[in-house]
């Protein structure tokens, strides 16, 4: 029996460890609305460099009051790590992770759940963004 969305449905794409568009999930994933937004407020200008990994270390966690704000703004600081990851590391891409959240997939194969050091950075300071990625890019 010829069905034909049968067949289709049977050639399903192998599992990837990068999107198709890499590009445009670079570019809607930097964005970071709320992240840029306080950053600016503080005076800083987002560079995606790991130099404002550092500048973003350095403000005052007002976040941390609005119960609201923290998850947005960490999910933020972790995208923004990955933004700075992928434009800076040779062969780092955004890939998905195990549970479909974006992760950065290193040269090195490497896995970096981004969202996760967001939250941590967010919620208590460490570890900072400009130390998690001193420590990728020694790799």
């Amino acid at each position: 029996m010829n069905i034909p969305f049968l067949d289709n449905w049977r050639k399903r794409p192998a599992a990837t460890d990068a999107w198709p568009d890499s590009e445009g999930v670079a570019e809607l994933l930097s964005e970071c609305e709320l992240l840029r937004d306080r950053a600016r407020r503080a005076g800083l200008v987002l560079g995606d460099s790991p130099v404002s990994l550092e500048a973003l270390d350095q403000l005052a966690p007002r976040w941390r009051d609005d119960p609201e704000e923290l998850p947005r703004l960490a999910n933020d600081a972790g995208l923004y790590l990955g933004s700075v990851m992928v434009r800076s590391l040779p062969g780092a891409r955004w890939g998905p992770g195990p549970d479909g959240r974006p992760v950065v997939v290193l040269a090195s194969g490497r896995r970096v759940d981004v969202a996760e050091v967001g939250r941590q950075w967010a919620e208590a300071g460490a570890p900072e963004l400009s130390q998690v990625y001193a420590e990728v890019a020694e790799v």
